[in-house]
């Protein structure tokens, strides 16, 4: 039979503890539960002075919240401080109970506190379901084997400390714990301590409990704060995005546990947006920004120093939850971003609309007022000039009037082709026949101005659906704009090829080429950057007109200095069985 505790304690050396030291200890446990500290680091104090009061040579904390068991250990020897949590590997399993450490009589041994379970008999568990004993090799043989007759428990592996107490911890429903206070001195404690231990450890308890839930009021304000501060950053005005990441990203160390090492960084589109003293490596949480379900970037939040292991890493689950919550927010003020501008740009194109809607409108009224007196100067002209007698200065001042008047009324045509006055005469027609019949009438035109014109026209092209004499017109529009850029000459190539349901026609040139600004407005009607007299600002609104009522596509390609490239699309005439010529 084991004797009792309290008659083997006598035989102890007295560490000088009176009943108001473990007063002052209960005190400085509700004072650390003020303290605002996380997590980790109040787990580290707690221990760390329960280790200094009691003098043992180790002292450690197990608590159990909901599934998370933490385990800390403070030791007299130098180790470090060391915390881990555990969740249950099996089901039914009570981390609580067993650690990878521990050998099975340790583990027995706090089932038993914690479920109340120790037998009655026993001298080493006290009222208040505490354990102790001073001699624990020679104690635990009893404590174990409650059974008559049963086999007493396994020597080996045994722990190297002698005395040892394993105190239950309880402060709410959901909480649990133990704390074990360990000696590698014999008789190291006495029954009246023990008393007062348990006395400190349910304080401590009650101390956990407000410390977790005050921990966990501080984290859902820092939270809050984050996401606050980020929704009303996203609200200024005029704010640029990548202004909105920097400030984002710059909000994300406060708002985890340990600010003074928290740093964060926002990877978009390829470019980092950092707080200052980011750094690679180290314990990092990460969450993915997902735009119209697409992943483009990454929120990361990094610890530069090492932290012990919590909930997911070093990091609370309420992180885990705030970093994926501002990665949904960066999607939104993405989003809202982009909705934003492509309101803006559909407002531009209804307002360029409008405006085109009022010139088509004005174009065809002023043409249809220039016809009639145009026609009357040019008959007039033209009849005057059948004088057989009319002076030499006269008649060559008559053919100036009628060149004139046959330029202003092809002007007049081409403002009745943009006002859409003109239909088109549609037929199947040869896009190769419409350029080499266009090219008849400007190929001396490009000649006198030292332009050389090259051709490169495929073969069987499929016919189109097209007015001929508007497929002249934007051939013409095209080739001139091509001649009056290359001022000094060039080279001017036309070409044509079948690309699926399309047929293409391509004009391209060596000139001064466009920059994006002008390339932007070509097709508005009367913009141009030639001289007065040299033109009107129609011809390219024409052909981007005639081009689009035959239900084709125009591309232009443009470099300063370099050339220009037009490509146009038209779509292959609907009945194939049309006989194709070259």
């Amino acid at each position: 039979m084991v004797k009792n505790n309290s008659r083997c304690a006598a035989r102890r050396p007295s560490v000088g503890k009176h009943p108001e030291d473990f007063f002052r200890l209960a005190r400085e446990i509700l004072h650390l539960a003020n303290r605002n500290l996380a997590r980790a680091e109040f787990l580290r104090e707690i221990t760390g002075m329960l280790r200094a009061f009691s003098q043992c040579d180790a002292v450690e904390l197990r608590l159990k919240k909901g599934d998370t068991c933490f385990r800390c250990e403070a030791a007299s020897d130098g180790r470090p401080f060391t915390l881990e949590t555990a969740h249950p590997r099996r089901p039914g399993e009570n981390p609580l109970f067993h650690r990878d450490s521990d050998h099975d009589n340790l583990g027995e041994l706090c089932r038993m506190v914690i479920e109340r379970s120790a037998p009655a008999s026993s001298a080493s568990f006290t009222k208040g379901g505490s354990f102790w004993t001073g001699d624990f090799g020679r104690d635990l043989p009893t404590v174990l084997v409650v059974e008559p007759g049963g086999a007493p428990p396994a020597a080996h592996g045994e722990p190297d400390y002698a005395s040892l107490v394993v105190i239950p911890l309880s402060g709410a429903d959901d909480l649990v714990g133990l704390v074990l206070l360990k000696s590698r001195r014999r008789h190291c404690f006495d029954a009246e301590e023990i008393e007062f231990y348990e006395s400190a450890i349910h304080t401590a308890g009650l101390a956990l409990v407000n410390q977790l839930a005050h921990a966990s009021l501080h984290e859902r304000i820092k939270e809050l704060t984050c996401l606050y501060n980020l929704a009303q950053l996203a609200e200024y005005p005029s704010i640029q995005l990548e202004d909105i990441l920097q400030g984002i990203v710059e909000l994300l160390p406060p708002a985890w546990q340990y600010p003074e090492i928290t740093a964060g960084r926002i990877t978009l589109g390829g470019r980092s947006f950092v707080t200052g003293n980011y750094c690679e490596g180290g314990q990092r949480q990460s969450a993915p920004i997902v735009v119209h379900a697409k992943p483009c970037g990454l929120i990361e939040v990094v610890y530069t120093d090492d932290k012990p292991e919590l909930d997911e890493g070093p990091f609370l689950k309420e992180e885990r939850s705030l970093i994926n919550a501002v990665a949904r927010q960066i999607t939104l003020v993405i989003e809202r971003r982009q909705a934003a501008e492509e309101k803006l740009a559909l407002e531009d194109q209804l307002r360029h609309a409008d405006r085109l809607a009022t010139i088509g409108q004005l174009s065809a009224g002023v043409a249809h007022e220039l016809n009639e007196p145009l026609g009357n100067i040019l008959a007039f002209a033209q009849l005057a000039q059948k004088n057989p007698e009319l002076p030499p200065q006269a008649a060559e001042d008559l053919e100036k009037i009628v060149t004139t008047s046959l330029h202003a009324r092809e002007v007049v045509k081409k403002l009745m082709l943009f006002a859409r006055q003109m239909p088109p005469q549609k037929s199947r027609v040869n896009l190769n026949a419409a350029v080499e019949d266009g090219l008849y009438f400007l190929e001396s035109r490009c000649a006198k101005s030292g332009v050389i014109v090259n051709r490169e026209l495929a073969p069987r092209l499929p016919q189109i659906t097209a007015d001929a004499s508007q497929l002249h017109q934007v051939l013409v529009n095209l080739v001139v704009n091509a001649i009056q850029a290359m001022a000094g000459g060039g080279r001017l190539k036309i070409s044509t090829r079948a690309a699926e349901e399309h047929v293409l026609l391509i004009v391209e040139d060596n000139g001064v080429g466009m920059s994006k600004d002008v390339l932007g407005r070509i097709f508005l009607p009367f913009f141009t950057t030639k001289d007065i007299n040299e033109g009107t600002g129609l011809g390219l609104a024409v052909v981007h007109g005639i081009v689009s009522a035959h239900g084709g596509q125009i591309d232009v390609e443009s470099v300063p200095g370099e050339g220009t490239r037009f490509e146009i699309r038209f779509p292959v005439a609907s009945e194939p069985d049309e006989k194709e010529t070259s």
